[in-house]
């Protein structure tokens, strides 16, 4: 029963000519016929069903952090965002020749005022609503090496300073304390968290504000800072920026900043000065997201179609029919198989509804886990991306038939040494899709041609949301087979 492979010249002939319109799939076989003599080729359609499954936790490192809580107007569900973030050392260096020129209290060289700035490109929600974050110093640094899951709470877990900073704060996205520069034109906008209270550290040492015990700490520990592991071990653990007060709008956070300014005595005048340490992808970022959980169990349990939803949400689970693709196909090769599922548009328009997630991962489903922890990118033979069209309103996978011909083969050599390997693998026919952030790198050869190449993907943590057309053998999936006469 293991399915034969073909050489792929028949592939790419398929392949060419299936692309250039899918109506033509019916009489593909005749086609092909004609002109090689020596292959025999068929067609056949098979219903598949799918079911919504609830994500749980995922891995929920990013180098974007979720904050703030807002209602989903499609399915009634609350989610809430709140992040953790190390810094990197960035510009710290520039003021050691500083020292001796900074305005000094008492002899010891002081901080005027220090902050965090939350940069913001892209949320979602009402900018005017009236939010609450507090921002918790790290009693220790998280560990770059340890995977975090998305439910994971520094708090609970004891990453938090009990003793240490504690700054609440109240924001809206729409900044009004910057003015007029929110109209510039390289302005990004910001949550500003001002960090000017008195500060004591761990050693009993209490300093006028954050910043000035940064730059003591610089002053007497230069080593400290070569690299940020040790800044993160002695100085600068991280902060938690955690979620408590007001609903409506979700900022995705990118490049938080910690900012110390300071004033230096410079050709007998005073000029302002300011170090800054970046949250940058070189330290460890991650987010806690909390769902609505008796709203995703309602969704999950409507069997009528299937749903994706992040962050954190629900995944579509597929069953492919094998035992009908392979039964009277044990020499044949399964040269494409290919379907597609369209998302169901609300019954009603809001300004606020989410939009479909932007690609779908298609993985086995045992290999869900493997494929996020070992950091995978999809191969087009095992695991595969869909981006979402418009045109279609919905999503495509040109080609899986290398998964489910694995699927077939590792269900073949199971049955020989084991008559009960399907109830031990009850997930051997299940393919799992799942909402994906995609980095594509784009390269351009001597003739001016563009080509992207996928390097990374990742959890999305966004907020999205589609109900698919599914349930019970509700959705079709497309075989072409190929033999040797």
């Amino acid at each position: 029963m293991k399915i034969n492979i073909l050489f792929g010249f028949i592939v790419m002939a398929l392949m060419a000519m299936t692309s250039c319109d899918d109506s033509t799939t019916d009489t593909l076989g005749t086609t092909l016929l004609d002109q090689t003599d020596n292959v025999s080729i068929g067609t056949a359609h098979f219903k598949m069903s799918s079911r919504s499954v609830k994500a749980d936790a995922i891995w929920a490192r990013s180098s974007t952090g979720y904050l703030g809580k807002v209602k989903d107007p499609e399915t009634g569900g609350y989610i809430t965002g709140s992040f953790m973030s190390q810094f990197n050392t960035l510009s710290v260096f520039s003021i050691e020749s500083e020292f001796p020129i900074m305005i000094k209290e008492d002899g010891e060289v002081i901080a005027d005022s220090c902050d965090i700035t939350l940069f913001y490109t892209t949320f979602f929600g009402d900018s005017l609503a009236t939010m609450k974050l507090t921002a918790t110093e790290l009693d220790h640094p998280m560990k770059e090496t340890q995977h975090y899951a998305s439910d994971f709470d520094p708090r609970e877990n004891g990453y938090l300073r009990s003793d240490g900073l504690h700054q609440p704060h109240a924001y809206s996205l729409v900044n009004y304390a910057d003015g007029e520069q929110r109209y510039s034109k390289n302005y990004v906008h910001n949550i500003r968290i001002r960090l000017d209270s008195p500060y004591t550290s761990k050693d009993g040492t209490t300093y006028n504000n954050y910043g000035t015990y940064i730059l003591r700490m610089i002053q007497a520990h230069p080593d400290y800072f070569q690299k940020a592991v040790s800044m993160m071990e002695h100085v600068i653990p991280g902060f938690y920026f955690e979620y408590s007060g007001g609903i409506g709008s979700m900022a995705y956070i990118v490049n938080p900043t910690l900012n110390v300014y300071y004033r230096a005595v410079q050709n007998d005048s005073i000029k302002n000065r300011i170090i800054f340490f970046s949250g940058t992808q070189e330290v460890l970022q991650t987010t806690k997201i909390a769902n609505d959980e008796e709203n995703l169990d309602q969704m999950v349990n409507n069997t009528t179609c299937s749903y994706v939803k992040t962050p954190a949400g629900i995944y579509t689970e597929l069953t492919i029919p094998v035992d009908d693709i392979v039964n009277g196909h044990e020499n044949d090769t399964i040269n494409q198989a290919k379907f597609s599922i369209k998302r169901i548009n609300p019954s009603y328009q809001n300004e606020y509804l989410l939009s479909a997630p932007k690609y779908l991962l298609a993985v086995h489903a045992d290999s869900v886990a493997s494929f996020f922890e070992n950091s995978k990118v999809a191969d087009n033979k095992y695991s595969f991306i869909s981006a979402f069209s418009t045109t279609s309103n919905g999503y495509t996978f040109s080609n899986i038939s290398t998964l489910i011909s694995r699927i077939a083969n590792l269900r073949e050599a199971g049955l020989s040494s084991d008559s009960e390997w399907e109830a031990h693998h009850p997930n051997w026919n299940k393919v799992m899709l799942i909402p994906v952030s995609a980095e594509f790198r784009t390269s351009t050869n001597s003739s001016g041609v563009k080509t992207q190449t996928l390097i990374r993907v990742t959890h999305d943590l966004s907020l999205s949301s589609a109900r698919l057309v599914g349930g019970p053998d509700a959705l079709d999936i497309d075989i072409i087979y190929s033999k040797f006469k």
